[in-house]
Protein backbone atom coordinates (compact mmCIF):
# COMPACT_ATOMS: atom_id res chain seq x y z
CA UNK A 1 0.00 0.00 0.00
CA UNK A 2 2.96 2.39 0.67
CA UNK A 3 3.30 2.33 -3.20
CA UNK A 4 0.07 3.83 -3.62
CA UNK A 5 1.07 6.76 -0.79
CA UNK A 6 1.25 9.94 -2.01
CA UNK A 7 4.50 11.35 -3.55
CA UNK A 8 6.32 14.52 -3.15
CA UNK A 9 6.92 15.71 -6.89
CA UNK A 10 10.61 16.25 -7.45
CA UNK A 11 11.85 19.45 -8.93
CA UNK A 12 12.79 18.97 -12.61
CA UNK A 13 16.73 20.02 -13.80
CA UNK A 14 17.25 23.22 -14.92
CA UNK A 15 16.28 23.45 -18.91
CA UNK A 16 17.57 26.00 -21.22
CA UNK A 17 14.97 28.17 -23.29
CA UNK A 18 15.46 26.63 -26.86
CA UNK A 19 18.21 28.77 -28.65
CA UNK A 20 19.52 30.78 -25.55
CA UNK A 21 22.27 29.11 -24.01
CA UNK A 22 22.59 30.59 -20.18
CA UNK A 23 26.10 30.69 -17.78
CA UNK A 24 26.34 27.94 -15.71
CA UNK A 25 24.51 27.99 -11.93
CA UNK A 26 26.94 28.55 -9.03
CA UNK A 27 26.67 25.57 -6.48
CA UNK A 28 23.95 26.19 -4.37
CA UNK A 29 21.61 28.20 -7.07
CA UNK A 30 18.65 27.32 -9.67
CA UNK A 31 16.52 29.62 -11.56
CA UNK A 32 13.11 31.20 -11.44
CA UNK A 33 11.22 31.36 -15.24
CA UNK A 34 7.44 33.09 -15.39
CA UNK A 35 5.82 35.01 -18.58
CA UNK A 36 3.82 37.90 -17.65
CA UNK A 37 0.46 38.33 -19.43
CA UNK A 38 -2.36 40.91 -19.64
CA UNK A 39 -5.86 40.28 -18.32
CA UNK A 40 -6.46 38.91 -22.43
CA UNK A 41 -3.12 36.66 -22.74
CA UNK A 42 -0.84 38.87 -24.02
CA UNK A 43 2.51 39.14 -23.08
CA UNK A 44 3.37 42.53 -21.23
CA UNK A 45 6.19 44.36 -19.86
CA UNK A 46 6.14 44.72 -15.79
CA UNK A 47 8.63 44.80 -13.14
CA UNK A 48 9.61 41.76 -10.90
CA UNK A 49 11.21 41.54 -7.95
CA UNK A 50 12.34 38.54 -5.82
CA UNK A 51 12.96 38.95 -1.89
CA UNK A 52 14.37 36.54 0.51
CA UNK A 53 13.39 35.73 3.91
CA UNK A 54 15.80 37.99 5.72
CA UNK A 55 13.92 41.03 3.46
CA UNK A 56 16.55 41.67 1.27
CA UNK A 57 15.97 41.79 -2.65
CA UNK A 58 18.04 38.81 -4.34
CA UNK A 59 16.50 40.11 -7.82
CA UNK A 60 15.18 42.56 -9.71
CA UNK A 61 14.34 42.98 -13.32
CA UNK A 62 11.58 43.57 -16.06
CA UNK A 63 10.21 41.13 -18.23
CA UNK A 64 11.18 41.21 -21.74
CA UNK A 65 8.75 41.97 -24.49
CA UNK A 66 7.67 38.40 -24.49
CA UNK A 67 6.75 39.10 -21.02
CA UNK A 68 9.09 36.19 -19.99
CA UNK A 69 11.69 36.79 -16.67
CA UNK A 70 14.32 34.47 -16.09
CA UNK A 71 16.37 34.92 -13.16
CA UNK A 72 19.45 32.55 -10.93
CA UNK A 73 19.02 32.48 -7.35
CA UNK A 74 20.38 31.40 -4.35
CA UNK A 75 17.82 28.07 -2.98
CA UNK A 76 15.29 29.22 -0.53
CA UNK A 77 12.28 30.64 0.21
CA UNK A 78 11.27 33.85 -1.91
CA UNK A 79 8.71 36.61 -2.07
CA UNK A 80 7.76 37.07 -5.77
CA UNK A 81 5.82 40.31 -6.82
CA UNK A 82 5.33 41.55 -10.04
CA UNK A 83 3.98 45.25 -10.64
CA UNK A 84 2.83 47.45 -13.74
CA UNK A 85 1.09 50.82 -13.71
CA UNK A 86 -2.83 50.10 -14.19
CA UNK A 87 -2.75 46.83 -12.38
CA UNK A 88 -3.08 45.38 -9.38
CA UNK A 89 0.24 43.98 -7.85
CA UNK A 90 0.72 40.03 -7.98
CA UNK A 91 2.81 38.57 -5.06
CA UNK A 92 3.69 34.20 -4.38
CA UNK A 93 5.67 32.59 -2.17
CA UNK A 94 7.71 30.35 -4.00
CA UNK A 95 10.72 27.78 -3.28
CA UNK A 96 13.86 27.66 -5.46
CA UNK A 97 16.20 24.36 -5.65
CA UNK A 98 19.36 23.85 -5.84
CA UNK A 99 20.44 23.16 -9.41
CA UNK A 100 16.38 23.45 -10.96
CA UNK A 101 14.32 25.81 -12.32
CA UNK A 102 10.98 27.18 -10.54
CA UNK A 103 8.63 27.28 -13.76
CA UNK A 104 5.73 29.54 -12.65
CA UNK A 105 3.86 29.15 -15.59
CA UNK A 106 2.10 32.38 -17.01
CA UNK A 107 0.88 34.81 -14.47
CA UNK A 108 -2.04 37.08 -15.75
CA UNK A 109 -2.04 40.29 -14.28
CA UNK A 110 -5.28 41.72 -13.16
CA UNK A 111 -6.57 45.59 -13.99
CA UNK A 112 -6.49 47.57 -10.73
CA UNK A 113 -9.35 49.31 -9.45
CA UNK A 114 -9.60 53.00 -10.52
CA UNK A 115 -9.01 55.57 -7.39
CA UNK A 116 -11.68 57.62 -6.21
CA UNK A 117 -10.81 60.85 -8.06
CA UNK A 118 -10.86 64.40 -6.06
CA UNK A 119 -14.82 65.86 -6.71
CA UNK A 120 -15.91 69.32 -7.91
CA UNK A 121 -14.56 72.21 -6.69
CA UNK A 122 -11.80 74.07 -4.86
CA UNK A 123 -8.81 72.04 -3.26
CA UNK A 124 -5.98 73.90 -1.10
CA UNK A 125 -2.85 73.15 -1.01
CA UNK A 126 -1.82 72.05 2.38
CA UNK A 127 2.06 73.56 3.22
CA UNK A 128 2.29 71.23 6.21
CA UNK A 129 1.82 68.20 4.42
CA UNK A 130 3.79 68.77 1.43
CA UNK A 131 6.97 69.51 0.24
CA UNK A 132 8.76 70.67 -2.80
CA UNK A 133 12.24 69.53 -3.14
CA UNK A 134 14.90 69.74 -5.69
CA UNK A 135 18.16 68.53 -6.80
CA UNK A 136 21.46 69.15 -8.73
CA UNK A 137 25.04 68.10 -9.50
CA UNK A 138 27.53 69.81 -7.85
CA UNK A 139 30.94 69.86 -10.12
CA UNK A 140 30.06 66.72 -11.20
CA UNK A 141 31.36 65.54 -7.89
CA UNK A 142 28.00 65.29 -5.76
CA UNK A 143 24.71 66.19 -5.50
CA UNK A 144 22.69 69.19 -3.91
CA UNK A 145 19.54 68.53 -2.18
CA UNK A 146 17.08 71.41 -1.35
CA UNK A 147 13.40 72.65 -0.85
CA UNK A 148 11.18 75.29 -0.73
CA UNK A 149 9.78 75.86 3.06
CA UNK A 150 7.01 78.65 1.95
CA UNK A 151 4.63 78.00 -0.51
CA UNK A 152 0.93 78.44 -1.26
CA UNK A 153 -1.21 76.64 -4.39
CA UNK A 154 -5.23 75.91 -5.08
CA UNK A 155 -6.62 73.08 -7.52
CA UNK A 156 -10.14 73.89 -8.68
CA UNK A 157 -11.30 70.43 -10.25
CA UNK A 158 -13.79 70.56 -13.25
CA UNK A 159 -16.57 68.44 -14.25
CA UNK A 160 -13.67 66.18 -15.54
CA UNK A 161 -10.39 65.94 -14.23
CA UNK A 162 -8.89 66.94 -17.26
CA UNK A 163 -11.05 70.07 -17.36
CA UNK A 164 -9.04 71.53 -13.93
CA UNK A 165 -6.62 74.24 -12.76
CA UNK A 166 -3.91 74.05 -10.81
CA UNK A 167 -2.18 77.27 -9.46
CA UNK A 168 1.07 77.27 -7.16
CA UNK A 169 3.22 80.30 -6.11
CA UNK A 170 6.33 79.52 -3.77
CA UNK A 171 8.16 82.49 -2.14
CA UNK A 172 11.94 82.04 -3.86
CA UNK A 173 13.37 83.41 -0.53
CA UNK A 174 12.29 80.23 1.11
CA UNK A 175 14.95 78.14 -0.78
CA UNK A 176 16.70 75.86 1.82
CA UNK A 177 19.85 73.26 0.66
CA UNK A 178 21.03 73.83 4.96
CA UNK A 179 24.00 76.02 4.33
CA UNK A 180 23.55 79.16 5.14
CA UNK A 181 26.24 81.12 2.35
CA UNK A 182 25.00 78.57 -0.40
CA UNK A 183 21.44 79.52 -0.06
CA UNK A 184 22.14 83.66 -0.18
CA UNK A 185 24.24 83.09 -3.09
CA UNK A 186 20.81 81.09 -4.46
CA UNK A 187 18.72 83.91 -3.22
CA UNK A 188 21.15 86.58 -5.13
CA UNK A 189 21.38 87.80 -8.36
CA UNK A 190 23.69 85.27 -9.83
CA UNK A 191 20.35 82.89 -9.56
CA UNK A 192 17.32 83.40 -8.44
CA UNK A 193 17.54 86.79 -7.65
CA UNK A 194 14.55 87.23 -5.36
CA UNK A 195 14.90 90.80 -4.66
CA UNK A 196 13.75 91.65 -8.20
CA UNK A 197 11.52 87.88 -8.69
CA UNK A 198 10.52 87.43 -4.98
CA UNK A 199 7.54 84.46 -6.38
CA UNK A 200 8.05 81.61 -9.02
CA UNK A 201 4.67 80.40 -9.78
CA UNK A 202 3.02 77.64 -11.93
CA UNK A 203 -0.27 77.82 -13.54
CA UNK A 204 -1.77 74.85 -15.45
CA UNK A 205 -4.95 73.76 -16.67
CA UNK A 206 -4.02 70.89 -19.14
CA UNK A 207 -4.55 67.23 -17.08
CA UNK A 208 -3.74 64.37 -19.44
CA UNK A 209 -4.45 60.89 -18.26
CA UNK A 210 -1.73 57.98 -19.00
CA UNK A 211 -2.43 55.27 -17.63
CA UNK A 212 -3.70 54.38 -13.94
CA UNK A 213 -3.10 56.68 -11.20
CA UNK A 214 -0.78 58.20 -13.71
CA UNK A 215 -1.29 61.83 -15.25
CA UNK A 216 0.50 64.29 -17.34
CA UNK A 217 0.16 68.15 -16.04
CA UNK A 218 1.69 70.54 -18.18
CA UNK A 219 1.48 74.05 -17.71
CA UNK A 220 3.61 77.48 -17.56
CA UNK A 221 6.47 78.45 -15.02
CA UNK A 222 7.63 81.67 -14.25
CA UNK A 223 11.30 81.65 -12.56
CA UNK A 224 13.38 84.59 -12.93
CA UNK A 225 11.01 86.58 -15.06
CA UNK A 226 11.02 83.81 -17.71
CA UNK A 227 8.23 81.96 -18.44
CA UNK A 228 8.54 78.35 -19.90
CA UNK A 229 6.19 75.08 -20.46
CA UNK A 230 6.95 72.14 -18.09
CA UNK A 231 5.86 69.17 -17.88
CA UNK A 232 4.48 67.37 -14.29
CA UNK A 233 5.24 63.54 -14.10
CA UNK A 234 2.36 62.92 -11.62
CA UNK A 235 0.87 59.76 -9.85
CA UNK A 236 -2.34 60.69 -8.21
CA UNK A 237 -2.12 58.71 -4.69
CA UNK A 238 -6.16 58.95 -4.06
CA UNK A 239 -8.55 60.34 -1.41
CA UNK A 240 -8.20 60.43 2.44
CA UNK A 241 -9.46 61.79 5.64
CA UNK A 242 -7.33 64.12 8.40
CA UNK A 243 -7.60 64.25 12.07
CA UNK A 244 -9.87 66.75 11.54
CA UNK A 245 -12.26 64.65 9.22
CA UNK A 246 -11.12 67.09 6.13
CA UNK A 247 -10.94 65.13 2.89
CA UNK A 248 -7.74 64.92 1.69
CA UNK A 249 -6.44 63.86 -2.28
CA UNK A 250 -2.71 63.74 -2.41
CA UNK A 251 -0.12 62.98 -5.40
CA UNK A 252 3.35 62.59 -6.39
CA UNK A 253 5.12 64.42 -9.24
CA UNK A 254 8.33 64.75 -10.75
CA UNK A 255 9.98 67.64 -13.38
CA UNK A 256 13.20 68.37 -14.95
CA UNK A 257 14.83 71.51 -15.56
CA UNK A 258 17.28 73.50 -17.14
CA UNK A 259 18.71 76.48 -15.48
CA UNK A 260 19.66 77.92 -18.77
CA UNK A 261 15.81 78.49 -19.92
CA UNK A 262 15.60 80.85 -17.32
CA UNK A 263 19.22 82.42 -16.36
CA UNK A 264 19.46 85.48 -18.91
CA UNK A 265 22.90 85.67 -18.19
CA UNK A 266 23.79 82.20 -18.77
CA UNK A 267 27.19 83.00 -20.79
CA UNK A 268 27.99 85.95 -18.46
CA UNK A 269 27.76 83.23 -15.53
CA UNK A 270 29.98 80.82 -17.43
CA UNK A 271 32.62 83.47 -18.15
CA UNK A 272 32.44 84.08 -14.25
CA UNK A 273 32.70 80.33 -13.00
CA UNK A 274 29.68 80.37 -11.21
CA UNK A 275 28.02 77.64 -13.18
CA UNK A 276 29.04 74.92 -10.40
CA UNK A 277 25.67 73.55 -9.99
CA UNK A 278 24.49 71.76 -13.15
CA UNK A 279 21.90 73.20 -15.43
CA UNK A 280 19.88 70.18 -15.16
CA UNK A 281 17.38 70.47 -12.02
CA UNK A 282 15.45 67.87 -11.02
CA UNK A 283 12.20 68.39 -9.14
CA UNK A 284 10.45 66.09 -6.62
CA UNK A 285 6.91 67.57 -5.08
CA UNK A 286 4.46 65.39 -2.83
CA UNK A 287 1.78 67.07 -2.46
CA UNK A 288 -1.96 67.29 -0.34
CA UNK A 289 -4.69 69.04 -0.78
CA UNK A 290 -7.48 69.49 1.08
CA UNK A 291 -11.91 70.28 0.27
CA UNK A 292 -12.63 73.76 0.92
CA UNK A 293 -15.17 74.43 3.17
Amino acid sequence: MALFGRRTKQPEPAAEPAGVALPPLPPGAGRVHCRIVDPVGLPMQADVELTGGSGRRAAHGASDPYGTFLAAVPNGFYELAVTADGYQPYRRRIQVFEGNIAKLGEIMMETARPLPMPGRGRWDLDGAHSTIRMSARHLSLGTIHGRFNTFRGVLRVGDRIEDSLLEVTIEAASIDTGVRLRDDHLRSPDFLDVEAYPYLSFVSDRFTHRSGPDWYIDGILTLHGVSRTVRLETSYLGLGSGMQGELRAAARATAVLRREDFTLDWQKMLARGIAAVGSTIHVDLDIQVVRAS
